[in-house]
């Protein structure tokens, strides 16, 4: 049974998920908690390296608590990441309080989104979407 290794959102403690399991209720071997709960993680300078490292793809949504567009699309990111649970990791990166990291990807709009594989970035979009472009766009960001 093949398996991949990913990061535990809260202890940032290494899992090794079958596959055939991701579907399952995944729970963290060192603190119990569950690895794939749908919704996205908050990244800070403290677990950003861990999460990035996930051999499932990372959806990054670079925001701020002051930007409408960032707050609007908000609901539409937890509703692809509530969607695509266990397919993708999907964290938020607040760029006010996370400045260093915002600065590391050259952030100069938001909200950016951005597509990570095997820590490398795949694509990136600018601007909030509908749900049905986001989608779209996610998906084939995601087949690169």
């Amino acid at each position: 049974m093949s398996t991949f290794l990913t990061q535990c959102p809260h202890c940032q403690g290494k899992n090794n998920v079958p596959h055939a399991r991701v579907s399952d209720k995944a729970t963290c071997g060192r603190c119990k908690s569950p690895l794939f709960d749908g919704k996205p993680v908050t990244a800070t300078s403290d677990n950003f390296a861990a999460l990035l490292t996930s051999e499932l793809p990372v959806v990054i949504d670079f925001w701020a608590p002051w930007c409408n567009p960032c707050v609007g699309f908000a609901p539409v990111f937890e509703d692809v990441a509530a969607e695509m649970s266990g397919q993708a990791r999907f964290i938020k990166i607040d760029t006010e309080s996370q400045q260093n990291l915002a600065a590391m990807h050259q952030i100069r709009s938001i909200p950016t989104i951005m597509v990570f594989k095997g820590g490398k970035r795949v694509d990136f979009i600018n601007g909030a979407l509908p749900k049905g472009q986001f989608s779209q766009w996610l998906n084939q960001a995601l087949s690169k």
